[in-house]
């Protein structure tokens, strides 16, 4: 009953327009052509006036590709190979046309070429109607009434076809032996649809006679004797019919069941829930809005209460887990309000949420190993010319395995464009040296709290927000010296507002306790930094092979950094840990017995100690010129080698101990024609560690060199990923980052192919042959006399078994858990228009299989089976 429905809901809104790719029904009306083979005409155009003896009452034009020949009597035209013909509004394009003057009828049809194959099909215009693409059709050129055979059309993803529909003047269609079906076949192997005996559409209601539903063209007792439904051209609301299947869980469900609303023109939304046997339910509100040229977004609601399985009924062990998702995306065009921005992309809840609900039923791969959320709402704007640039935003990050939440509510940033106040707007000549002095300035605020998602809005977590300002003033001068060095050299003043500081005393057992004390205060701190940078080019030739040259370019900077002692009693920065333990004191706590006031501040303070530094830096690219082994005009290839190798690194004359910094590394390179991506990144520490009366370790002012070693390696981290595809894929996703761009397309669709190009597993496309990508990642960490070793492995992909058939995979191994990470495999068939999958998760917490079919056709989308569920134990 409820696909009856759907079939008139699409039948009233619909009109029969030109759809090329359905076959013909091969239902044509007969034509007996009598002609005069010796009249023929070569011009193959011809018109006909009002005064000619065809009695039309206006002009008619006609051409033919292949030849125009008339009857013995002239009243009829014969149109062969691509004829066409225009008579006032009314436009017709087909293989054969006959044109009957006498009796102002119009007849056309295609034609059966050798192989069988039937072309040129009719196309019939008139007015700003839609065209109509049918078999045969025959039109009386004066009433405007019209016969057609063999009629198609689609409307959201359904096609509706009619062996014969009549169109009368007043612009109502009466069809005869319709079906509405799922497939655009004419013959639909797979077809599923409702059998129209007879209906009647008109611009305001449809008419119907006996219907009923078919499928494989078997015909079911399920129909309805006649229907009258009145055409509501706008959005209406309606019941949402539900989907059934079995989850491993929590048991056999009834899924997506609730109701549709059209609101108005610019929102609608869904509300619906899913019910489970064994006792869990899930509730989720789902609302979309769109006005045209101004923005567009979507706003998801769901709640889930989750029993376990396994719980006894009335004891604690069965009480529900209460989970919650937030949602929200939000787009603005920018020619709506130049100047103006404002975005938002939220997902927000309790952690475990996706892990519980199977990602709300869906067992989506990438929502389930997530291990981070995050929200913002961003509002930016320009103003004075765009002089002054305001930028603003809400955000969260949650960590789903520590379950912690850090929340910033708001920050925002102010910034200035750089200006040069001593140059002139009519300057003659070049800018002398002082007019190169730039200044500029920047200020943000943030509101943060860092918090366990327990409790997260309690008044105790409440008074823990962080809050404070920064304002920066710097001011700088660049410019050549010595035609090779590039010389810069700046001032730069920070000033920082907080409305908290810290306290820090020892108790009587000599601990250190420490105490947040609320109020406004203020710190700065002020620098004088100098520097020159150049580049040095190095080349190897090599005369044998298909190396041709090694080329290294170096980038030496070496900079100067002066900042006073702002932890001197007079500024009021730093204090002594106040003293109330007549204990002796421990060594943790002798070596930090003066501290910052603002050490754990939004925006921290100034250092301690007075810095008279030297920073150095060293940047290294190598590449390769090779011989061109590609059948191209190109005799030499560029190859890198080695991309960004960097140290970096400082010495303060002015500190009493500790001068030399550490030094970092960092450097990426890429193998394989780049398809192999590597990159790391580490630290060096030049000095030793000892340990105290506790155990403790902590560095003291000695050099590794003394004990023979250059330093200790404190961390270091190493990530690679590559993808290896075929040629079709990367020809897709260029076509692709093409239309991402194109200001033509709609915001929805340009996160649809960012989505598609950010996940290429998820989707499925049968033209792309194979696909198959994976990463790594290393992490070592000994900061003391432990070290730690993290590493994971992911990899995915998919491969076309055969143009129908495509096989997914994604997996992944844990080294800590030395265990295989979820995997799951996943078979996809193309059924035309059907879609059918199989999803296999063989081990772990979501240990099931999943059978899903499903119409393609997007107005049906409800008619679909789906099983899941889990695996015999013994498996």
């Amino acid at each position: 009953m409820r696909y009856i429905f759907i079939l008139f809901s699409l039948m009233v809104s619909v009109k029969l327009i030109a759809q090329p790719t359905i076959k013909p029904n091969r239902t044509v009306g007969s034509d007996t052509v009598n002609i005069d083979s010796s009249r023929t005409d070569t011009t193959k155009t011809d018109s006909l006036g009002k005064n000619s003896k065809s009695d039309l009452n206006s002009e008619i034009k006609y051409t033919a590709e292949d030849s125009i020949r008339f009857s013995i009597d002239g009243n009829t035209i014969y149109l062969f190979g691509k004829g066409r013909v225009s008579y006032e509004d009314l436009e017709l394009d087909a293989d054969y046309i006959r044109i009957d003057q006498k009796n102002k009828l119009l007849f056309a049809r295609g034609v059966t070429d050798k192989y069988g194959v039937y072309r040129g099909r009719p196309i019939f215009k008139q007015g700003s109607e839609e065209p109509v693409t049918t078999d045969s059709l025959f039109l009386n050129s004066d009433t405007k009434k019209a016969k057609l055979y063999g009629t198609a059309t689609s409307m959201d993803g359904g096609f509706i076809q009619a062996r014969q529909s009549k169109k009368n003047q007043y612009n109502e269609v009466s069809i005869k032996n319709g079906i509405y079906s799922t497939c655009s076949l004419p013959e639909p192997y797979t077809h599923f649809g409702i059998h129209i005996t007879k209906g009647l559409i008109t611009d305001k209601q449809v008419i119907s006679g006996p219907a009923y539903l078919e499928i494989e063209h078997i015909p079911l007792p399920i129909g309805l004797p006649f229907g009258f439904f009145p055409k509501m051209n706008k959005r209406a609301s309606g019941f949402r019919f539900p989907s059934f299947g079995e989850d491993a869980n929590r048991g056999f469900y009834m899924q997506g069941i609730g109701w549709y609303l059209g609101l108005n023109d610019y929102w609608d939304a869904d509300i619906l829930g899913t019910i489970y046997s064994k006792g869990s339910y899930d509730l989720t509100t789902a609302a979309r809005y769109k006005v045209n040229y101004k923005y567009s977004g979507s706003v998801n609601l769901s709640y889930s209460s989750i029993k376990d399985p396994d719980g006894v009924e009335g004891t604690p062990s069965n009480s529900a887990s209460k989970q919650f998702n937030v949602q929200w995306t939000h787009s603005q065009d920018q020619s709506a309000n130049p100047g103006t921005t404002l975005s938002a992309n939220v997902n927000f809840g309790t952690s475990s949420y996706f892990q519980q609900t199977g990602a709300a039923g869906t067992y989506d791969y990438n929502s389930l190993i997530k291990n981070s959320m995050s929200s913002s709402v961003a509002y930016g704007r320009t103003f004075f010319d765009g002089l002054f640039n305001f930028t603003s935003a809400l955000s969260s990050r949650q960590d789903i395995s520590a379950k912690t939440v850090n929340l910033t509510l708001p920050q925002y940033s102010l910034s200035m464009t750089t200006l040069n106040p001593f140059d002139s707007k009519d300057r003659v000549g070049e800018q002398k040296w002082y007019q190169k002095i730039t200044v500029g300035y920047n200020s943000e605020g943030s509101n943060t709290l860092d918090a366990q998602e327990t409790g997260l809005f309690n008044k105790e977590n409440l008074k823990k927000f962080k809050n404070g300002f920064q304002h920066n003033i710097p001011v700088s001068l660049s410019f050549n010296a010595l035609k090779v060095l590039q010389f810069n050299t700046s001032v730069a003043y920070t000033e920082r507002w907080s409305f908290q500081t810290v306290h820090k005393a020892l108790n009587t057992e000599g601990d250190i306790v420490t105490d947040t004390i609320p109020g406004f205060a203020r710190n700065y701190n002020y620098s004088l930094n100098g520097g020159f940078s150049t580049k040095v080019y190095g080349m190897k030739t090599f005369k044998k092979g298909n190396l041709v040259a090694l080329r290294h370019v170096m980038t030496p900077s070496v900079n100067f950094n002066y900042t006073p002692d702002f932890s001197a009693s007079k500024y009021g920065f730093f204090q002594d840990i106040e003293n109330n333990s007549s204990e002796e004191l421990k060594d943790s706590v002798k070596r930090s017995l003066r501290y910052s006031r603002f050490e754990s501040t939004v925006y921290g303070g100034p250092g301690m100690g007075r810095s008279a530094a030297i920073g150095f830096s060293l940047d290294n690219n190598i590449e390769a010129k090779v011989k061109s082994k590609s059948d191209t005009s190109t005799a030499y290839e560029k190859i890198p080698i080695v991309q960004g190798l960097t140290f970096n690194g400082s010495y303060n004359f002015a500190a009493e101990e500790f001068n030399l910094s550490n030094i970092s590394f960092g450097g990426r390179t890429a193998f394989f024609k780049q398809k192999i991506g590597l990159s790391f990144q580490g630290n060096f520490d030049p000095y030793q560690l000892e340990t105290d009366n506790q155990g403790l370790a902590y560095r003291v002012n000695k050099f590794m060199l003394k004990n023979g070693k250059l330093a200790r390696l404190t961390s270091f981290s190493m990530s690679t990923d590559f993808s290896f595809n075929s040629a079709a894929l990367k020809k897709r996703n260029d076509e692709l980052r093409e239309k991402e761009d194109d200001p033509n397309i709609t915001p929805s669709q340009q996160q649809d192919i960012r989505n598609i190009l950010n996940n290429p597993n998820y989707y499925v496309d049968f033209t792309i042959p194979w696909n198959f990508s994976a990463s790594y990642s290393f992490n070592y960490s000994k900061p003391e006399f432990k070290s730690s070793i993290t590493n994971t492995l992911n990899f995915s992909g998919d491969l076309s078994v055969t143009p129908k058939w495509k096989v997914q995979f994604n997996s992944g191994y844990d080294f800590q858990a030395n265990e295989i990470s979820l995997t799951r495999f996943t078979i996809n068939r193309d059924l035309h228009c059907w879609d059918m999958s199989f999803g296999w998760t063989p081990f772990g917490t979501y240990k099931s299989y999943s059978f899903d079919i499903r119409v393609r056709a997007s107005i049906l989308q409800d008619l679909k089976l789906k099983k899941r569920s889990a695996l015999p134990l013994n498996y």
